[in-house]
């Protein structure tokens, strides 16, 4: 398969208060065209900062400190402001959490929709309002044209997200990062939202970063999966691998905590402690403080990636390959 994007050491730091806080820390990531990866991990893991960081899109106090995002073969976080404006919501499309956030609440969709493609695209007004109705139909919204001319309020939570993603199809990108796509929604609209994407990506051959902290929701989208710790990846791998016989300890317990997991008569599992802070890393693995199968080289030694027989990676010292 044709290789989409390639994320070489990534490093993302925030300087606050003379203080550099590391949120992305060495990650090396790969995606081939029409490939669907999905990354997991808890709340601060850096699983967005990672999204935002392949489009640039990492504000002040943030910077891409080292490393190199190469999407169809060129270097796109040394791009300058106006060189990543030609790669944004053109070529690499991004889907937010929060979609009554992200869509303006004071202009109509079919307004939002246009501005869009005339950023992109050298077409006339009708030729934009046709793609619009074109994506809205793809996406399943029903009497397109009424719909172009009313205001995000008027939609529900699940059919603004399908605008949102019909916005992100407008000028057919290569690349869909979606964050959270599916926060707020019920668990009806979440499954209808995820097999939108998955019939997306399958027949239009588009690459899919899903971004989430759920591995029930990626283990159906998905063909491969990358665990993030304190902005490392600690293991990555075929779905299959990853959700049927994890590796790493945090996968491991991820999965017990599930609520499917649980035998209806006792509390859900949990991983005991809490992720460590950017301001206090520990010199070793950071997973180490709670893991229940520490080494004592394990305190002072970041364990890398290791090759798995299963086709999966992971930086685990009492793994195979450990030392």
């Amino acid at each position: 398969m044709e290789q989409l994007l390639d994320i070489k050491h990534l490093n993302v730091d925030f300087t606050l208060r003379e203080k550099t806080l590391r949120a992305v820390r060495d990650v090396s990531l790969t995606l081939n065209k029409g490939e669907r990866l999905g990354i997991v991990g808890e709340s601060g893991a850096g699983k967005s900062v990672l999204g935002f960081s392949i489009i640039n899109l990492i504000s002040k106090p943030g910077k891409i400190t080292g490393g190199e995002v190469m999407f169809e073969g060129e270097d796109i976080s040394k791009y300058s402001y106006d060189e990543m404006r030609k790669i944004r919501g053109n070529k690499i499309s991004i889907i937010f959490q929060d979609p009554m956030m992200t869509l303006n609440p004071v202009l109509t969709i079919g307004t939002q929709m246009k501005e869009t493609i005339l950023a992109h695209m050298d077409v006339s007004d009708k030729e934009a309002e046709a793609i619009c109705l074109e994506k809205l139909k793809k996406v399943y919204i029903p009497s397109p044209e009424k719909r172009l001319k009313q205001y995000p309020h008027e939609f529900s939570g699940g059919m603004r997200q399908r605008i949102i993603i019909a916005i992100s199809l407008l000028t057919d990108p290569s690349l869909i990062i979606a964050d959270e796509p599916t926060t707020a929604l019920d668990v009806t609209i979440q499954a209808e939202i995820m097999d939108l994407l998955l019939e997306l990506c399958e027949t239009d051959n588009m690459g899919l970063i899903l971004i989430t902290h759920d591995l029930a929701v990626v283990s159906e989208v998905t063909q491969r999966i990358a665990v993030l710790y304190a902005g490392r990846v600690v293991e990555i791998g075929p779905t299959e691998q990853i959700i049927g016989n994890p590796q790493h300890p945090y996968t491991q317990g991820l999965l017990k905590a599930l609520p499917e997991m649980a035998d209806g008569e006792n509390r859900l599992n949990q991983i005991p402690g809490m992720m460590p802070s950017l301001f206090n890393m520990p010199d070793g693995c950071p997973f180490e403080p709670r893991c229940e199968e520490k080494k004592e080289h394990c305190t002072q030694t970041v364990p890398g990636l290791i090759e798995l027989a299963n086709g999966a990676q992971v930086a685990c010292f009492a793994r195979e390959g450990g030392k």
